[in-house]
């Protein structure tokens, strides 16, 4: 057993590792521990698993985190963590940069790209000068945007390539104008003439627009072939880790590893047109522009209570299980998006919308059969995606990291950043840029086969290899392998110490 444990004095030194990465690998970009950085109160447990196999990944599982008097195992009761202490090796884990105490943060800034006609989408991004480290996308909440990314933006920005994305219809990716038309002698009131997508017919532009999940995963996989241009590190908090998984299912080659920060395990209320082509005629204009008189009176009624900013805060109070997390902003911004013209037709389309071509299971089962490095996180005190979720995600992933943070709500990555950046830098990032390089080594050995033997058929000018040849070829292809296999197993057992 491991323990990871700080207290409030400054961390300044941490031994370095004992063997070196190469140049331009991801353990070769500097650590934010050697940064003078304050340590927050942070305890919890650690079971480690050596790897056996290149298709095995190291195991751990995070008890609790925080300061915690006793925990409980996920498998197994562990008993009071005080008691245990003096036998359990600890390491520090730093706090965020102190920007009014001089510490340093990277530059954030704020972006957009038009993937389609009108389809304006914001975007915020830092470590811009990074420009050989590794690239992490992160992928926002229902009803957030990147701005709940802003503390890792400003801390992982310093030593990686990060970028935050607002979903279509959400954050600031809301249209610029009316995605429907009115007629002219249409006599309206003043308060309906400013909101949108309620009018009488639809923008040619946004005639197929739903703002679904499907529509999402589209969005994430053309931002990374046209903005990113390389595959990332995906990161998702909720419907975007949902977002995330479903991507990484459909785009293996886009993605090095994902994350899931209580990622919610389903979305969206009515059936898909190709999962259930006859359920979903029943509902032909799901999620579509322009929204029936109808479904906005019923959905007047629920957007009013929810954008009450008492709601709003009661909300946020729920979710964030540490109420000293100052949410000031996260709760600004947010009552910000739904003072937009669209707000309320943007939420009626993604209430309505159908469910998604991948059911989030079948998007696992993909994952797992792909070897996508995946790594879990769950705070334990989320009323609403409950640990309950992320060990049915560990069963069906039994070699995904499992960390359990306690105390942690829904959004971990904004109550316990620091955690979240430890557990991601430095031990999720860089066994999913090993996993990454197995699957190369193995292009590259039968790229190598494949040479070897085009070689050989052409200075002998023979059809076919023969026997003698192709023992050859397989000798110096286990040759190659068992090289590389050697300097890989290096690299685990770096990530080991």
């Amino acid at each position: 057993m491991e323990i990871l444990s700080g207290h409030s004095a400054p961390c300044s030194r941490v031994t370095p590792p004992r063997r070196k990465f190469p140049e331009g690998s991801l353990g070769s970009i500097p650590s934010n521990f050697s940064r003078r950085r304050k340590c927050k109160d942070v305890c919890g447990l650690v079971r480690s698993e050596v790897w056996s196999s290149h298709n095995t990944r190291k195991l751990m599982t995070i008890s609790a985190l925080k300061g915690v008097e006793g925990v409980i195992d996920v498998e197994e009761t562990l008993g009071n963590v005080t008691k245990r202490r003096g036998s359990i090796p600890k390491v520090l884990v730093p706090g965020l940069p102190d920007e009014s105490k001089g510490d340093v943060s990277a530059f954030v800034s704020s972006r957009r790209w038009e993937w389609k006609p009108k389809f304006n989408i914001h975007y915020e991004r830092s470590g811009s000068r990074n420009v050989n480290a590794p690239q992490v996308l992160f992928l926002p909440g229902f009803g957030v945007g990147s701005f709940h990314y802003e503390k890792q933006l400003k801390d992982l920005g310093r030593d990686y390539s990060v970028w935050a994305i607002d979903f279509l219809g959400q954050g600031m990716s809301l249209p610029h104008e009316d995605p429907t038309r009115r007629q002219q002698n249409d006599g309206e009131s003043k308060v309906e003439d400013h909101l949108w997508g309620f009018g009488d017919e639809t923008e040619p532009w946004a005639d197929e627009l739903v703002y679904s999940i499907d529509l999402w995963q589209e969005q994430v996989r053309y931002f990374i072939e046209e903005v990113i241009k390389e595959p990332v590190y995906i990161v998702g908090n909720s419907l975007g880790g949902y977002v995330a998984l479903y991507f990484a299912a459909c785009n293996p080659n886009l993605v090095k590893g994902v994350t899931l920060l209580n990622a919610t395990p389903f979305w969206g209320f009515f059936p898909n047109p190709e999962r259930s082509p006859v359920l979903s005629q029943m509902f032909p204009s799901a999620g579509k522009f322009p929204l029936s008189p109808r479904v906005r009176k019923i959905m007047e009624i629920v957007w009013e209570k929810m954008r009450d900013p008492r709601s709003i805060g009661e909300i946020l109070k729920q979710v964030y299980a540490d109420h000293s997390t100052n949410i000031d902003k996260v709760f600004s911004r947010i009552l910000e998006v739904t003072e937009h013209p669209a707000a309320l037709a943007s939420f009626a389309s993604i209430m309505l919308a159908p469910q998604g071509k991948v059911s989030f299971g079948e998007a696992l089962s993909r994952c797992k059969s792909l070897d996508i490095p995946i790594c879990l996180m769950y705070g334990k005190e989320d009323p609403w995606v409950r640990p309950i979720w992320g060990l049915q995600v560990k069963k069906q992933l039994p070699e995904a990291p499992y960390y359990l943070i306690s105390p942690a709500g829904h959004c971990p990555h904004d109550e316990v950043p620091e955690v979240c950046y430890f557990l991601c830098t430095h031990i999720h990032f860089l066994v999913a840029s090993i996993c990454y390089g197995f699957k190369f080594i193995i292009s590259a050995k039968n790229y190598l086969r494949k040479l070897l033997v085009s070689v050989i058929l052409f200075t002998t000018g023979h059809v076919h290899i023969d026997q003698k040849a192709t023992r050859i070829v397989n000798f110096i292809c286990f040759l190659f392998s068992s090289f590389v296999d050697r300097l890989m197993r290096l690299a685990v057992e770096v990530v080991n110490d």
